[in-house]
């Protein structure tokens, strides 16, 4: 079953910092692969912008180099490149941005997409020169990738700076998390089905789990990596949308504000990090093994040969002010060089009160439904179950699995691709308001300050392992199990 796709409406898509990483690895390959699905309209460009003297060939051979592993046919490939141009462009300075009015302006009233792949530090300032040239019309829309700042004072210049050119409707935070199949299903999970809703509250929910490891160490983004840190790069944004999409009560609709309204409620309701209650662990991964090799450790990753605090591994136990989620701890763990590259979310649901079983049947395991964002995504639902056979009965854990690959058809579209073209349409549904970012911002500050101002280094913990064994410890002094670790 392949699903329909709609073409969206004609639209330049201008890329600052075109010949970069997230350019050539994630937003062109999104790109491609709508157009060869036929959703990008034929008279729709594509610019590049860079501070790099090379012209449309010079460009369209870099991408040829860097993205053509990802052609479907010639055909598809030659139309694509050529939409493509580059114009060389210093964000950062005044002159040059004539070229690029002048050439936007060839086609007056299109969509205008401007997605700044740059340092956030350029976010302010590639707005402010944008409105000055007369190029953010209406029809424009302004794309940042996280992190939003560095803390709330720097979150809040940058969207101010961003606000004082484009509208709040304009401005699309975009977190890819949020783009992929499983994140958005667990919103059809809970309210396309009766099943889990009347389940899903304190009520029946033991406690939540929420993973996003990576085996993966800097790959290059040291400097960047070094001053974000775990609880920056990763708790700030994905792993708190990933909360906020779980908990959030039902919106009265599937608008965008809607969604966001109940986010917000969500993030507002979050306790204080209990520091003192070591309700949050923080680790850094030495020399160790990650996928069958041997690896490096963090501080030798690291190009300077500095000492550094910074963490590479966090775990946290939250907890939720309000009447549906009081009680529930929500454990977020997310690190690099851990043993498995994985993205989940787990609701652990209560035992039975009472077991009518004798002891010969074996152990009741609460139920347990485990959501997969990657890799391999899909919903698995644990339930108990009798063994087949005779001889007495016997009780076992069985997974009910919900496999995409197996359910659905064809190829999935990355999350890219889906929100890139929900920012053409002006569905800001899967991107972050302003005040969650902030609130997000205000609920974390502290935390970081407090662990700023101190001396205690992270927890060290092996590469290719689960982490400091402080965060084994974090969630099994309340008696639970991290879901790799029970599997």
């Amino acid at each position: 079953m392949t699903p329909k796709n709609i073409p969206v409406d004609p639209f330049d898509c201008v890329i600052f910092g075109g010949t970069g990483d997230l350019s050539l690895r994630k937003l062109l390959p999104a790109l491609y692969h709508r157009d060869v699905d036929g959703q990008i309209p034929a008279n729709s460009r594509i610019f590049s912008i860079s501070r790099k003297a090379m012209d449309a060939g010079a460009y369209r051979a870099l991408v040829e180099e860097r993205v053509g592993k990802n052609k479907a046919d010639i055909a598809s490939w030659e139309r694509f490149l050529a939409r493509l141009d580059h114009i060389a462009l210093d964000a950062s300075a005044d002159a040059g941005w004539d070229q690029l009015k002048r050439r936007l302006d060839e086609v007056p009233g299109q969509v205008r997409v401007f997605y700044l792949a740059t340092a956030p530090a350029l976010y302010g300032p590639t707005c402010a020169r944008l409105g000055k040239a007369g190029l953010a019309t209406p029809e424009a829309r302004v794309v940042v990738e996280k992190p939003i700042g560095h803390d709330l004072a720097s979150a809040r210049q940058i969207n101010d700076e961003i606000g004082k050119v484009f509208a709040e409707g304009q401005t699309y935070r975009i977190d890819h998390y949020l783009g992929k199949e499983t994140v958005q299903n667990l919103i059809a999970l809970r309210f396309a089905n009766s099943l889990f809703e009347p389940l899903w509250s304190n009520t029946w929910v033991d406690h939540v789990q929420i993973t996003a490891a990576e085996t993966v160490g800097l790959e290059g983004r040291a400097d960047y990596y070094d001053t974000a840190g775990a609880l920056r790069d990763m708790v700030q944004n994905h792993l708190l949308q990933l909360l906020c999409l779980v908990a959030l009560e039902p919106p009265r609709s599937f608008d965008a504000d809607a969604v966001r309204d109940e986010k917000i409620k969500v993030l507002h309701a979050l306790e204080p990090i209990g520091e003192s209650d070591q309700g949050i662990i923080r680790g850094q991964y030495r020399r160790g093994a990650a996928e069958g090799k041997a690896v490096p450790g963090y501080q030798e990753e690291l190009s300077d040969g500095k000492s550094s605090r910074t963490e590479t591994f966090v775990a946290l136990k939250v907890g939720i002010a309000n009447w549906r989620w009081a009680g529930v701890p929500f454990y977020l763990r997310t690190g690099k060089r851990l043993a498995a590259r994985t993205s989940e979310i787990v609701i652990q649901f209560k035992a039975v009160p009472h077991s009518i079983f004798p002891r010969s049947a074996g152990g009741l395991n609460p139920n347990r439904l485990v959501i997969r964002l990657q890799p391999d995504e899909g919903i698995t639902l644990h339930l108990m179950t009798k063994e087949p056979g005779p001889g007495g009965l016997r009780l076992k854990s069985v997974p009910l699995d919900l496999s995409f690959a197996e359910t659905f058809t064809g190829r999935f579209p990355e999350a890219y691709e889906r929100l890139l073209l929900d920012v053409v349409r002006g569905n800001p549904t899967l991107f972050m308001r302003r005040d969650e970012v902030e609130a997000a911002w205000t609920w974390l500050d502290a935390s970081i300050r407090s662990w700023e101002e101190g001396s205690e280094a992270p927890k060290s913990y092996m590469a290719g392992s689960w982490g400091p064994t402080a965060a084994t410890a974090l969630i099994e002094r309340d008696g639970r199990t991290w879901h790799e670790e029970a599997a």
